[in-house]
């Protein structure tokens, strides 16, 4: 349906809703930077490595939990309470379990504050994208969810810049109180959606989560939202140390590492962009199945040919990090498009962040298949079956949405 929202609002809410997904991808990752220097102020202690390390995994992973549960309680409750007031929580949460930083003594806090920060990011990177796609008019609507979805890793960068300029860590997350300035924002002038208020109507009569319709798009979504993630943060979290293994012996790497990173940020910021063309083009089905082809086989080139460090390593990986952010931005429109407004985010959510639990869990896994394959190059090449399966999975399906050009 085409929005009937005013056409400033709809701006308005697109400006308010990219800006809390960016201050969500900087708010994710700029903890990482301060580690070490918060943890040993925060214990006073010195931490060696080791202790750095296991200090670390808990606050990471208690951001990831909280990441999880926000994706997947707030995706039910904006179904039943509505967009815009899920929205302005999660967005004020988000700025609330950062801006406490500033004033944390304890590290016990500091992990309370993390889950409560993760429960905001999930929420929003969730109803940001289910909201947009609910009033933006639908003709241009992949192409600017494909925009949305570059929003994280602009996030990132903030943060390294964020890092730069603020040396003393507390200081560093007043950053806090701008997405409680937009929560209060989205709260007071944003309209809501007008799919989510024509469904309250419908209740009666939605699918239920028994039927088989429903569950067949469920399912679809889960199965290839997760087994794309598997192969994209199993590849992306080792290739760095793949790379330093193809160096020779004395070299650090710390440049061909750090232009790698960059490669994959950069193309991910390019594919997500691109996306949204490539969508209104060919379709969402066209789109997802060559991605998925493009990223395996991309993945074969990269790590079955390089055995020394050159150039086409960069290159190669310029490559696949663009696939990977296609397949990102055109997700970000395909699988709310699996649903009816009426449980859309928490079916969405449910996609969206149960394949995160699985993807933590099979990453662990590299360092046994490195001892059992004898390289880290063949051991990713088995993450990068992952984009197979979610490419035979779509090719199986049929009629789950519009594959009409422009949706």
């Amino acid at each position: 349906m085409k929005s009937t929202i005013h056409t400033t609002k709809v701006k308005l809410a697109f400006t308010l809703c990219m800006l809390s997904y960016l201050l969500g991808g900087c708010i994710s990752t700029m903890m990482s930077s301060y580690l070490p220097v918060a943890l040993p102020d925060l214990l006073n202690r010195l931490l060696d490595e080791q202790k750095l390390s296991e200090y670390g995994a808990y606050i990471n992973a208690i951001f990831l939990y909280g990441w999880m549960c926000g994706g997947l309680t707030m995706g039910f409750a904006s179904d039943k309470i509505g967009r815009i007031p899920s929205l302005s929580i999660v967005t004020a949460l988000c700025g609330l379990g950062t801006v406490f930083i500033v004033f944390v003594k304890d590290w016990y806090v500091l992990l309370a504050l993390r889950f409560i920060s993760g429960v905001g990011v999930g929420g929003i990177l969730l109803l940001t994208t289910v909201y947009i796609s609910e009033i933006w008019p639908e003709k241009n609507r992949p192409v600017i969810l494909g925009i949305l979805a570059v929003s994280f890793p602009l996030g990132i960068v903030l943060s390294g810049g964020i890092t730069l300029l603020f040396p003393y860590w507390h200081q560093a997350f007043w950053i806090g109180l701008i997405p409680i300035g937009i929560a209060i924002l989205m709260f007071v002038f944003l309209p809501e959606s007008p799919e989510w208020q024509k469904s309250q109507g419908k209740t009666k009569n939605i699918t239920p989560i028994e039927s088989i319709d429903y569950q067949k798009n469920l399912w679809t979504g889960i199965l290839i939202f997760g087994a794309v993630l598997i192969g994209l943060w199993g590849i992306f979290s080792w290739l760095p140390t793949w790379v330093q293994g193809l160096l020779s012996n004395g070299q650090k790497g710390q440049q061909e590492r750090g232009i790698v990173m960059m490669l994959l940020g950069i193309g991910g910021i390019v594919g997500g962009i691109l996306s949204g063309f490539l969508i209104k083009s060919f379709g969402f089905k066209k789109t997802l199945l060559g991605t998925f082809l493009g990223c395996s086989s991309v993945c074969m080139l990269l790590f079955l040919t390089n055995q020394t460090f050159s150039g086409m390593v960069y290159i190669e990986t310029a490559l696949l990090s663009l696939f990977f952010g296609i397949s990102q931005g055109a997700l970000s429109s395909f699988i709310p498009a699996l649903f009816p407004a009426q449980v859309r985010g928490f079916a969405t959510g449910l996609c969206f962040n149960i394949g995160r639990f699985f993807t933590a869990t099979a990453v662990f896994f590299v360092g046994s298949l490195v001892s059992i394959l004898g390289g880290l190059g063949q051991s990713l090449m088995i993450f990068s079956l992952a984009f197979v399966i979610a490419f035979i999975m779509l090719l199986r399906t049929k009629n789950l949405v519009s594959d009409s050009k422009i949706l």
